[in-house]
């Protein structure tokens, strides 16, 4: 029979900063392609964006899953942690491999169709509608993820790609949900892009609607949440390989 094998803080870090990286360069580069094709029809432009989105989150979660839990979310891998998901300790090494690399999808976007390697965005987004929807789509988001990864964890990748596609659609903000890749969208200014002085209100936002979420379901569905399971020593440097 063989033992489960669990990566060690090294890989796991790796697979959250390769997997936010190809999100922030699908998010980035769909947009500038959709825009270019498009020809001015803003609508084409968001269906080719919030298609590759989803489709990409999906493979991306299958793929890192099983390594990491695939959060590429500050505000999943906080709240994991807050429900005993992911030990504390791993936290900031989780947090830094997210952000930078949601950085450097965006540059792996700008460098794949010719432009400036980082650029700020001068896209608005402010407003009280947009903030709002910002906590409602992270609520969303947080909502399927621990719905699904508590009952059917199996279908949770299918699930957030579907609400993300969703989202992009039926929020005015078009589904941000999700720190580090509001910051990193404020260095494009591109179809994706947001000003960096949008940023903060958004971030708000999100983590309001995380911890919303969490709580909620930490009711609804009574017993240990966590998305993924944890290791007996999450920070060890050996994994256990199988036998």
């Amino acid at each position: 029979m063989n033992t489960i094998s669990f990566p060690n803080l090294a890989r796991r870090t790796i697979a959250e900063f390769l997997g936010t990286a190809f999100l922030l360069a699908t998010v980035v580069g769909s947009g500038i392609m959709g825009e270019r094709l498009a020809g001015g029809n803003v609508s084409m432009a968001l269906l080719a964006n919030t298609i590759a989105t989803g489709a990409a989150l999906v493979a991306l979660i299958l793929s890192f899953g099983p390594v990491s839990g695939a959060h590429f979310n500050p505000v999943v891998t906080l709240a994991d942690a807050s429900q005993g998901g992911l030990i504390w300790k791993a936290v900031p090494c989780y947090l830094a491999a997210q952000v930078f690399g949601a950085f450097s999808g965006v540059g792996m976007a700008h460098l794949m169709f010719e432009l400036p390697i980082y650029e700020l965005s001068q896209h608005v987004r402010s407003g009280g509608a947009q903030v709002f929807s910002e906590g409602v789509a992270t609520f969303g988001l947080l909502a399927v993820i621990w719905g699904c990864s508590r009952r059917r964890a199996e279908s949770t990748p299918f699930a957030v790609g579907g609400y993300i596609t969703a989202a992009y659609w039926f929020t005015a903000s078009t589904s941000f949900a999700n720190p580090a890749v509001t910051i990193a969208r404020a260095a494009t200014n591109t179809f994706a892009g947001i000003r960096p002085k949008d940023v903060l209100p958004f971030i708000l936002a999100q983590a309001l609607g995380a911890l919303m979420a969490t709580l909620l379901f930490r009711w609804l569905v009574p017993g240990e949440m966590a998305v993924h399971e944890v290791p007996e020593d999450p920070l060890s440097l050996d994994s256990k390989e199988p036998k």
